[in-house]
């Protein structure tokens, strides 16, 4: 059962596949290349033999010469050619290997060779069978009429013949004229096939001995090769099951091949940064949580053992009471805050965008502001031109500005002036919120966005506020597929640029991912 199982892991293994389809692909190329290669030389070999007919027919109109005969009164067959010349002999002797001349009714006729007066049709045609008279009548008949409307050389008749042991041959018939160019006469000559048949079978099973060796070969070959090749996907499959919670740190060397073995190692390390930025965020997440919601329970709690321990009168118990109800409403604000950071981190919060003058939007929060900045001695000013179009929430818009306008507010003391400006630019619309408060340190700028991340030292009272603002401001301007910029000078103040993609222009607003908008 063990051995069943090991054999059904390799063959589904990719390895397998791609070795399988390796040899697939060679088996199938090897094959069209043997069937190509073989009709070529069929055909090679056809037409050597049909050129080999030709010149013996063209010698035949030279050395052949068809008359009478005046003591026997009929039509024979002479060859007229030097039998002292080597070449010349040896090409009748070829022509009369395999030969038929027959009047123009199928007759065979008489005629003068090196053995005297003989029929002119060779021992192997006669055993192949002469051909029938209706078949030469017809053949003649359909080459006169060829000759009467067709220039020269005239019709021809191919054909392939075997005789009585299986030997094929390739028969070229046609008509020659007699001794007054009148009177047809039928010639066939036959050309043996066997050895061209046998170079074929060669060819043949040379080609069925190599391909199964050179198959064999090839998959090994194709074996080692996709074990090779993916030697850094198995290295990829063993850091992935080494990877933990606490072991994110773990990276795959690239082979620096640039290939796409090299990509998907880069992508999946890329993975790898991308979880490890999760977990951390996760493991600051729950810290700040817990160090948050720690504070008011604790104050909750101290106020009610308080109170209870030594509350004399309903005064007493009033005043714990209130005080618990304060934490209390804290601690709601950060749980309500915590959900909604949550809800847009996630994608739950999907934006309503909407057609908006940015102008407008701003001018209306300007103007809700001006109390708080009135009562803390605060210069609240913008400056707005009167059509700034964007596509977007109009709600998470105002949040963000809130934000900003509240912050700036909160940080800049008496007699500080707070500025608001918007510009129209061609392909984005500009915010800048830019106070004359006490400014960020350097060191703390790269963290402001972080939630639960609170600057000491800045904050002019003690409630220093929840932390998450920054954050808010951050994911509604990145959801928006836009960019926030913040410059900082300790002791002169802070300014926010804001840009957001204006109206038309097409823009990939990214989901968040936790990471803070620079």
């Amino acid at each position: 059962m063990p051995r069943k199982r090991s054999i059904r892991r390799i063959t589904r293994g990719l390895r397998f596949r791609l070795t399988v389809a390796f040899a697939l692909f060679f088996a199938l190329l090897f094959i069209g290349v043997a069937a190509l290669f073989r009709a070529r030389l069929k055909k090679e070999l056809n037409d050597q033999a049909r050129a080999t007919l030709d010149q013996r027919w063209a010698a035949v109109k030279g050395y052949l010469r068809i008359e009478r005969n005046p003591s026997t009164n009929r039509e024979e067959a002479y060859w007229y050619f030097d039998a002292t010349d080597t070449d010349e002999n040896w090409i009748v002797t070829s022509i009369h290997q395999v030969y038929l001349i027959t009047d123009q009714n199928g007759n065979v006729l008489w005629g003068d060779t090196e053995k005297g007066e003989v029929l002119q049709c060779s021992p192997i045609y006669h055993d192949m069978g002469v051909d029938p008279p209706a078949l030469i009548r017809d053949r003649v008949r359909q080459a006169v009429e060829w000759a009467q409307h067709q220039p020269p050389p005239g019709k021809v008749f191919w054909t392939e013949r075997r005789d009585s042991q299986g030997a094929p041959y390739l028969i070229r018939a046609g008509i020659v004229l007699g001794e007054f160019k009148h009177d047809p006469y039928y010639v066939a000559l036959g050309f043996p096939l066997a050895e061209n048949r046998k170079i074929l079978a060669q060819f043949t099973w040379i080609y069925i001995i190599v391909i199964p060796g050179a198959l064999i070969l090839g998959s090994v070959l194709g074996w080692f090769m996709a074990g090779r090749a993916l030697m850094p996907v198995l290295a990829v499959a063993q850091a992935a099951q080494r990877i933990s919670g606490s072991n994110l740190s773990l990276r795959i060397p690239t082979r620096r091949a640039g290939d796409e073995l090299d990509y998907l190692i880069l992508t999946f390390n890329r993975m790898i940064e991308r979880l490890e930025a999760s977990f951390q965020q996760m493991r600051q997440f729950s810290t700040d949580v817990s160090h948050e919601l720690r504070t008011p329970i604790t104050a909750i709690r101290g106020q009610l053992e308080v109170a209870l321990f030594t509350a004399k009168s309903t005064d007493h118990y009033r005043e714990a009471m209130f005080n618990a109800l304060q934490d209390i409403d804290r601690l709601s604000q950060i749980v309500r805050a915590l959900l909604l950071l949550s809800q847009a981190e996630s994608g739950q919060l999907v934006l309503q965008k909407l057609p908006l003058n940015l102008s407008d939007v701003v001018r209306d929060l300007v103007e809700q502001f001006q109390i708080p900045a009135d009562a803390a001695n605060v210069r609240l000013a913008a400056d707005l031109p009167t059509e700034c179009a964007v596509q977007a929430d109009r709600v998470q818009l105002e949040r963000m500005i809130t934000n900003l306008l509240s912050n700036a507010i909160k940080f800049t003391p008496e007699g500080g002036n707070v500025n608001v400006s918007v510009r129209s630019l061609p392909d984005c619309a500009e915010i800048v919120v830019e106070d004359s408060g006490r400014g960020i340190p350097s060191e703390h700028l790269p963290h402001i966005f972080e939630r639960f991340y609170r600057v000491p030292g800045t904050a002019p009272h003690p409630d220093e506020g929840l932390g998450l603002g920054l954050s808010f401001v951050a994911w509604i301007v990145k959801a928006h597929g836009g960019r926030i910029d913040v410059d900082s000078t300790s002791g002169k103040g802070t300014r926010f640029t804001i840009k957001l993609p204006a109206a038309g222009v097409a823009s990939d607003a990214a989901e968040l991912t936790g990471q803070p908008v620079a």
